[in-house]
């Protein structure tokens, strides 16, 4: 699949509060219509890649020192998250933050902020298409909702906004492996019916590459391996590291793997 390139990181280097720095020469390329997945352990850098990507490196102190980030061969490193958000560049926050004592609908409703005025029930239809949850739970309020339910929610809100570009940051967190497969399946649908560009930070390396195009690995603030996500998963070390699974298909121990790092050919 090679359409525009949407989105084109190329090797910033993010540091928080003029002394931690957290990403060291990351790049990465996102393309028009793709899911692009950013696979790695708790503490890679994924989160802060996503939010140097949307702004949000601002208000926690954070900046990018070094490198650019071009959307749409336009510069918008270190913009504010307002800014970004007017692009079309859409984050959805790891934790699921709704707004409780709004109703799911009214939870929906505000996707629509950024272009307010303009008729919103043809997206309410699509959402609700997509997550048929929601529809049934449309009237309740949003403190209520159970975990899957709430990250229906958070993506359903998301698509109103009419993204450009989604990031999903941990989508599969704290779910269920039966709900995380219904929404994976469903990001999956919405790329492909929608042509949405989409990219998913993920910790579940084997869900995130059934779905993805694409992918990359995350170690230590730098990105360590990319590739085709068919050739991401038959990759011995990301189904050894990554998958949970030996060269010989067979499931690996934690005792078998507590010393990966030191094993690992790319570090």
């Amino acid at each position: 699949m090679e359409g525009n390139v949407r989105l084109l990181i190329n090797n910033i280097s993010v540091v928080y509060s003029d002394v931690i720095q957290v990403l060291k020469g990351v790049s990465l390329t996102i393309r028009e219509g793709q899911i692009v997945s950013l696979l790695g352990s708790n503490g890679a850098g994924k989160t802060t890649t996503l939010k140097a990507i949307s702004g949000l490196l601002k208000p926690e102190n954070g900046r990018v020192t070094e490198g650019s980030i071009e959307y749409d061969g336009k510069a918008v490193q270190n913009s504010s998250p307002e800014e970004i958000t007017r692009k079309g560049i859409i984050q959805v926050l790891e934790g699921r933050q709704e707004f409780k004592y709004l109703t799911v609908e009214e939870n929906l409703r505000v996707g629509t902020a950024t272009r307010w005025g303009k008729p919103y029930q043809k997206d309410l239809d699509l959402v609700y298409h997509y997550f048929p949850a929601l529809l049934a739970r449309k009237r309740a309020m949003a403190g209520y909702c159970s975990g899957g339910e709430l990250q229906m929610l958070v993506i359903g809100r998301a698509l109103m906004a009419h993204p450009m570009l989604l990031l999903l940051d941990e989508p599969s967190l704290g779910l269920a492996p039966l709900l995380v497969k219904e929404i994976f399946q469903i990001i999956k649908r919405i790329n492909e019916e929608q042509a949405a560009t989409l990219m998913v930070v993920e910790q579940n390396a084997n869900m995130a590459l059934q779905i993805a195009h694409y992918g990359y690995v995350m170690e230590n603030g730098k990105i360590v391996m990319e590739n085709s996500a068919q050739e991401l998963r038959e990759n011995p070390d990301v189904k050894e590291f990554y998958l949970g699974t030996a060269a010989s298909g067979t499931l690996k121990s934690y005792k078998d793997v507590k010393a990966y790092k030191r094993r690992k050919r790319w570090l």
